[in-house]
């Protein structure tokens, strides 16, 4: 998925959580930049096989067997992606812990409900 379909979908589930504040846009467009590189990373490693060890020769020439390269920064960016997930509200321990007060609709006063009451 682009980068710019990633800020889309961010922004739609934030607006569902009831978290998405303009102040955010930094952050979910460095969460989408995120997940399009690792979508590009994970386009790249199914096509080369899917091989989650792969051999590896160094420089004195030993064939060592490591875990492939591109399957590692799959899940370095998923756990950086997860921490954006949260901060933005978009996981359940991550809602529990914003702010209720900065997150709540204000609330409004008695003489207002009184006069939406009456007209």
């Amino acid at each position: 998925m682009t980068k710019r379909a990633w800020k889309a979908k961010i922004k739609k589930a934030c607006n569902e959580a009831g978290t998405y504040r303009p102040y955010f846009n930094h952050v979910i467009d460095t969460l989408a930049d995120i997940l399009s590189r690792r979508d590009k990373i994970q386009e790249q490693y199914e096509q080369s096989g899917e091989e989650a060890i792969v051999e590896h020769t160094n420089k004195s020439g030993a064939t060592n067997l490591e875990q492939n390269p591109a399957l590692r920064m799959i899940n370095d960016l998923n756990r950086d992606a997860l921490q954006y997930w949260r901060d933005l509200g978009l996981t359940p321990a991550g809602l529990k812990k914003i702010n209720e007060k900065a997150m709540a609709k204000p609330k409004a006063s008695a003489l207002s409900e009184a006069l939406k009451a009456l007209g």
